[in-house]
């Protein structure tokens, strides 16, 4: 006899559910995040081991530690690069401070002989943000050592999560399959092997897009001669993965810089204009070719992950958000019964039917016409 519970008592279920799985994410967080990034790099590697193991013969354990140590190469590279000019930018603070205590003067000066409105104490508004800018420093320094304390010990789980999964990732397959019958093992492994493809491409997809990103920024700030071009694409490009916010902040950091060491206003206006150009390409072009449309989060969604995984995990749960709402949403696709929330995660260019322009509508005739005739020559 099957019971039927009325609406509200499976909502107020599944409501405590996920007030229990927020509160259990956040007592095994030390846990929880390093194993968390281990899954992500494990189905990033994934790929490049079985190649090495089928294609180049080499033992399971040599192809999953050939692997950790490219990634460990690639990534200590461009952290030492970043390191490196980051404590070049902080040194120049005073610089920028004696620069932008230059700027309030010329502004009050400009105000009181336009407007006639005089500034109550200029000096000590210019101590204030001076005070204020080696405040920020002092903090930003002490949360900087925090988080590399933080990732030394991250440094040393994740690699040892990634091997073990990646080792043990056959015996992982069977013990998920003692959960399903016999029968329906087949359907299970065909959408496990989608969720992986589908993952893999995101995730690789969207590494490629923030290299391009960066690259394009770089290239852009090179050419209008900012110093640290390199660090400002760079650093802007791995918050494109934030929608609109990424942007402001990515273009607000390195115009204000120039403002601050050139004094020129239209610097800093082209700065911002290079990339609103490069998040133009990115978002109509870059984006689109490389990531396709496998995978597409709204930036609702996207906005409400970042702020939920920043408040669980902090800057690592900000990290890992995005990642993670778009497996859930390819979970949430394939499982019939959740495929509402999956709607709800989709972009709306996802959900609604796309309408072929007159020009994409002429080159299909085009193409479908030269293929015919090509299976058909003698028609």
């Amino acid at each position: 006899m099957e019971i039927k519970l009325p609406s509200y008592f499976k909502y107020t279920v599944i409501l405590l559910g996920l007030l229990l799985l927020i509160y259990f994410i956040q007592m095994f967080r030390p846990v929880l995040m390093p194993l968390t990034f281990g899954l992500l790099f494990a189905l990033l590697l994934l790929p490049l081991t079985r190649d090495m193991e089928n294609r180049l013969r080499f033992p399971r354990p040599l192809a999953i530690f050939c692997s950790i140590t490219l990634v460990i190469i690639i990534l200590g590279m461009v952290v030492w690069f970043l390191s490196m000019q980051l404590v070049s930018l902080t040194s120049e603070l005073d610089t920028i401070g004696s620069n932008i205590e230059k700027l309030i003067l010329n502004a009050q000066e400009y105000v009181a002989s336009h407007f006639g409105i005089e500034a109550p104490d200029r000096t000590q508004l210019i101590q204030n943000a001076i005070g204020g800018l080696q405040d920020i420093s002092t903090t930003f320094l002490g949360s900087t050592i925090s988080i590399t304390t933080g990732a030394i010990t991250m440094l040393t789980l994740v690699p040892i999560f990634v091997f073990l999964l990646l080792y043990y990732r056959d015996h992982l397959e069977q013990f998920m399959f003692k959960f399903v019958a016999k029968d329906r093992r087949s359907g299970v492994i065909q959408t496990v092997t989608n969720i992986q493809h589908v993952v893999q491409s995101y995730i690789s997809g969207l590494m490629i897009v923030i290299v391009v990103v960066a690259l394009l920024n770089s290239a852009g700030l090179l050419i209008l001669g900012v110093k640290y071009a390199i660090f400002f694409g760079v650093f802007a490009s791995i918050l494109t993965i934030i929608p609109y916010i990424g942007i402001l902040l990515g273009a607000s950091l390195p115009a204000v810089f120039t403002l601050a060491t050139t004094g020129n206003l239209l610097d800093a206006v082209l700065v911002v204009l290079v990339f609103m150009f490069v998040q133009f390409l990115e978002g109509n072009f870059i984006t689109p070719f490389v990531v396709g449309s496998k995978v597409s989060i709204n930036p609702f969604a996207a906005i409400v992950a970042l702020l939920v995984g920043g408040e669980v995990w902090g800057a690592a749960g900000m990290v890992l958000s995005i990642p993670l709402i778009a497996m859930l949403k390819v979970i949430f696709d394939v499982y019939e019964p959740l495929q509402p929330f999956g709607f709800l995660l989709s972009d709306i260019d996802e959900v609604k039917p796309k309408r072929k322009g007159k020009v994409r509508s002429w080159l299909d005739e085009i193409v479908n016409g030269i293929w015919r005739g090509k299976r058909n020559p003698d028609q």
